[in-house]
Parts: C-alpha cells; structure tokens; sequence
C-alpha cells in the first residue's frame, strides 16, 4: 500500500503587464514573465526556466536521498540544467534537458559509492520520470 497523494497548490497572479507572480500556498512568491525571445530578465523567471528547474531541484534532492541513505558525505555538490526548446508542429516543447553535475569528496574509495548514488538520483527523480523530454546526465566526480 503506497504514500497517500500530496497536493501542490500554486496561484498565478497576473501582473498586468507581461508576467505575473507564482505564490504558494503560506509561503514566498517568484516573480515570472513571458519569455521575450533573447532579451529575458534577469531577475524573473519564465516556464522554461521553471520546468528546467523543476527536473534539476529534482535530481539533486534524490541524489541527496540516496547519499543520507548509503552514509556517505561529500564535501560539495553542483549541477547545471540545460533545456532545448523546440518548434514541435506548430507548438513548442522542451525536448531534451542535459543536466551536468559536479561532485566533491574526499576519498576516491567512495568513488563506487557516489556513482550509484548519483545514478539512483537520475533513476528514481519523480519530476524527470513525469516529463516527455529526454534528460541526460553528465556527471563529473573530483576527490579533493
């Protein structure tokens, strides 16, 4: 018998202009916008950066899971999500998402450990298992 379901409430305010503002439910809000070809704005966000996002959080929290589960640390963890939009038809759609992560620990004799530990973060990363796009992953390990 599995998790009961979760919700996850958003709210989409329109700011009268080009974007608006996501809130979430009891907590902090993120400034969006449309996107507006190259000139996007740095300090807003749009739906291609938040579904890149979403995947990549993802990945690195499953990464995370496994590693607290296997009692292994690292010494520091970073990944970059990159995604490609695509004319589909006469849609659009993210088609594919590389995601190349960079990992420090301590002892290459973890190094096993680590690689397992990441590939069970890429299998087991819900949003990425919800998406069409194909997500690849690059994953750099350096002993320091």
């Amino acid at each position: 018998m599995g998790e009961e379901p979760k919700l996850y409430d958003v709210t989409v305010v329109w700011d009268h202009k080009e974007g608006g503002e996501v809130q979430l439910k009891g907590g902090s809000s993120i400034k969006v916008v449309k996107p507006k070809g190259e000139e996007s704005s740095p300090d807003l966000y749009t739906p291609e950066h938040l579904f890149v996002a979403s995947v990549t959080v993802c990945f690195m929290n499953s990464f995370i899971y496994f590693t607290r589960r296997m009692h292994i640390d690292f010494k520091s963890f970073e990944c970059v999500g990159s995604g490609t939009l695509e004319q589909i038809g006469k849609s659009f759609e993210i088609t594919k998402i590389e995601i190349r992560s960079r990992l420090a620990i301590e002892s290459k004799e973890l190094k096993p450990k680590f690689e397992r530990a990441l590939y069970l973060g890429a299998k087991y990363c819900f949003v990425g298992n919800s998406m069409k796009s194909s997500i690849a992953h690059e994953n750099e390990i350096i002993v320091e």
